[in-house]
């Protein structure tokens, strides 16, 4: 029999108790949600009050950055090398854009764009990342930049900026020297994540001094505080923190002569050092031909990039420390150090005949010399002589000589990239080569060629040393001077190199065609021709070869002869001859030195020739470029008739 419960008797005493459980929990869920609610508003209204204060400020309050000035680089007597002028400019945000194509149409009704413009831009933009600002245009007159600026809010992405860039008074003639500045890469900003590094107008130092000084020359950026509405219209500017400009560099470099040295080089690839042989201060450090920094500070075309790039004379590269060329004659002078350091009477005499047997080979000299002691074969640059005295010396002792003055050395220069070239001496090649020196090396090496590759700066060392007769150390920026030791060999014998370089000049020798045209004043000097490749028949890399494959011209000078106080390297690529290119460069240069007035005629006589001064060939070179990347190719003949169409 199923059994059941006795039904609830509910009475209002329990009715009563139940009602005010679930009020107590009802309320006790309220009373903690409301402490909850109370303690997150006292949470975001004091611990978080910082936060949302700033979060409020900045949908007010629009800050950027604003890119500090450069400091300016000035020579050794104040006049600017690299300064900063006003700049108004218009760049792209990537990231910001909304409707690229009507943004770009826009700009070029408004600031009149080229065709090329537009395709640089498109391009920049597919290489830009997202944060990474793409150049518009640079150096606008005020209508054009006020013409966008009023329209910003219409033109997201748009980005407006009044600042400064960077300058460079003397162009080309600095290129090298200085380097140039541009945008940070996105690799930049990905390592440093500095908000500077993605601001419009903001450039570092991409090559040269101001790479390489970056630090010194950037300087502290300020900020710009502008009040907006909602929709990023600018209501008013609030406060300002100014920036503070990088610190100004004084170099050693006389920015008169650097732009003399490189008009004067003409339309040949070269290099020209000059050095003062009283403290190592470089004077001149040029490299030709260059690019414009100017150029790459306003953003360089793509034509012009193309350029510059294909051109066989490299005009990218920094011959002066980049450059390695074999010395040729120019090492002479080592060899004879050598010589001297080895105890060879400097009088005694070696015949030459036209050149010297070694086994079954005949290493030929320049010419017949007959009887010559150390004075006589460095005026004549005989090659016997030489061969004779490395032979007799050995490699060892050469190999020494020539470091003992500067060559194969790194030096503390604020450069990017050195080459150091190559000293070589037995154990180099065993190292190297894993073979055995012979005798045939160091003939080669005796007279500057075979292994032997040195840069035009150690060139100009080694002339400074041998006019000093101390171990100058060259420098650049005019700081406290290296002090110099005197070389390892009594001063007389270095006066006999000396002698020898005086009479290759003024006397019977090798350059009497470049002497000074100045009464009291001689210039002491070695030529050099180096080999660039071997010719069938033996015959030398003149004319009658491709000028890739011609002789380079070198030459190492000093002046004045009885007092030094100036020496130089002149190095012109495929030259075909020291005496013929280097020696006269050399000649003119250090004429300025002594009287600008005449050299500056010489030079005015040269540019007339050669077409105008650097400006007005490279951009005669930039049209020329141009129409021929613009013509046509040939057509082909056709094959049955041998005729090309009309």
């Amino acid at each position: 029999m199923k059994r059941t419960r006795p039904p609830r008797v509910v009475t209002e005493a329990t009715q009563a108790f139940s009602f005010a459980r679930r009020s107590f929990v009802l309320g006790g869920a309220q009373l903690g949600l409301g402490a909850l609610l109370v303690g997150r508003m006292g949470w975001l209204s004091v611990a978080e009050n910082e936060r949302y204060s700033l979060l409020a400020e900045s949908n007010r309050v629009n800050m950027t950055l604003v890119p500090p000035r450069r400091g300016w680089i000035v020579d050794r007597y104040g006049q600017p090398i690299a300064t900063n002028r006003a700049d108004f400019r218009i760049d792209l945000i990537p990231e910001r854009l909304r409707d690229r194509d009507a943004t770009i149409a826009a700009l070029r009704r408004l600031i009149g764009l080229t065709d090329e413009d537009v395709a640089r831009i498109l391009q920049d933009l597919e290489d830009a990342r997202g944060y990474q600002p793409v150049q518009v245009a640079t150096n606008l007159d005020w209508d054009r930049f006020a013409a966008v600026s009023v329209r910003q809010a219409d033109l997201p992405g748009v980005a407006p900026v009044r600042g400064w860039s960077r300058h460079y008074p003397d162009g080309a003639a600095v290129g090298h020297l200085i380097g140039y500045v541009g945008p940070a890469s996105a690799k930049q900003y990905e390592e440093t994540r500095d908000p500077l590094y993605i601001t419009p107008g903001f450039k570092i130092g991409k090559d040269g001094i101001e790479k390489v000084l970056e630090d010194r020359l950037r300087g502290r950026p300020g900020a710009k505080r502008v009040e907006v509405t909602a929709r990023g219209r600018p209501v008013r500017e609030l406060t300002d923190r100014p920036d503070v400009a990088g610190q100004q560099l004084k170099l050693t470099i006389d920015a008169g002569l650097q732009l003399y040295a490189a008009r004067r080089l003409g339309n040949t690839s070269g290099s020209v050092v000059v050095i003062d042989t009283l403290s190592g201060d470089i004077l001149a450090m040029v490299s030709m031909p260059s690019y414009d920094p100017n150029s790459f500070s306003d953003g360089i075309s793509h034509d012009e990039w193309d350029m510059l790039s294909s051109d066989e004379r490299i005009p990218l590269t920094n011959k002066t420390v980049q450059g390695l060329y074999p010395p040729g004659s120019t090492f002479k002078p080592a060899t004879a150090l050598a010589a001297l350091r080895a105890g060879v009477d400097p009088e005694r005499t070696v015949n030459c005949p036209g050149g010297y047997q070694l086994g079954n080979r005949f290493f030929r000299c320049l010419g017949r010399h007959g009887p010559v002691n150390l004075h006589r074969a460095i005026a004549k640059s005989c090659n016997t002589y030489f061969y004779t005295m490395g032979r007799e010396v050995g490699m060892d002792g050469v190999a020494a000589a020539a470091r003992e003055l500067g060559l194969g050395a790194e030096y503390p220069l604020p450069f990017p990239s050195q080459r150091y070239g190559t000293v070589p001496d037995p154990a180099w090649k065993q190292r190297r080569f894993d073979q055995a020196w012979t005798q045939s090396d160091t003939l080669n090496a005796s007279i500057g060629q075979g292994y032997i590759l040195t840069s035009p700066l150690q060139l100009a060392v080694q002339a400074a040393r041998i006019a000093s007769g101390r171990a100058l150390v060259p420098r650049i920026l005019a700081n406290a001077p290296i002090v110099a030791p005197p070389l390892d060999v009594p001063t007389e014998r270095i006066g006999l190199i000396r002698s020898g370089m005086d009479e290759v000049v003024n006397g019977a020798g090798t350059a009497v065609r470049s002497r000074l045209q100045l009464d009291g004043i001689r210039m002491g000097g070695k030529t050099g021709t180096a080999q660039v490749r071997r010719i069938a028949g033996g015959a030398r890399g003149g004319l009658n070869v491709p000028w890739k494959y011609r002789d380079h011209g070198l030459f190492i000078g000093f002046a004045p002869v009885d007092n030094p106080r100036y020496a130089a390297s002149v190095v012109i690529e495929h030259g075909m001859s020291g005496s013929g290119a280097a020696a006269p460069v050399a000649r003119d240069v250090l004429t300025y030195l002594f009287d600008p007035p005449q050299a500056m005629e010489t030079l005015s006589r040269f540019e007339a020739e050669w077409g105008g001064d650097i400006e007005t060939r490279m951009a005669a070179q930039a049209v020329a470029w141009k129409a021929a990347k613009a013509e046509p190719p040939p057509a082909e003949a056709d094959a049955d008739t041998g005729r090309r169409p009309a």
